[in-house]
């Protein structure tokens, strides 16, 4: 039985790409405050598998779950949405 399944996809901004095939990825969450309603901005962090090493830090990227690749690496990258600015 080949069943397929939705896989969770994120954009967010490359943190750290200083790791061989590894990317820090932080995504914008916006959260509301269970006893003040207030909204929040609050930044999911994600280790991200990047196999070519194409994204550099500043660049927006999409990333979608994946199998376990290390012990914190439960996501690859799909592609760079936006290149950030050369400094």
């Amino acid at each position: 039985m080949n069943k397929t399944r939705k896989l969770e996809t994120l954009e967010g901004v490359v943190r750290s790409a200083k790791g061989a095939k590894s990317l820090t990825v932080s995504v914008p969450m916006i959260v509301k405050h269970p006893k003040y309603a207030k909204y929040l901005h609050r930044d999911r962090v994600f280790h991200v598998h990047d196999e070519s090493n194409e994204a550099r830090e500043g660049d927006r990227v999409a990333i979608c779950q994946c199998r376990p690749i290390s012990k914190t690496k439960h996501w690859r990258l799909v592609k760079v949405v936006k290149r950030g600015e050369s400094i």
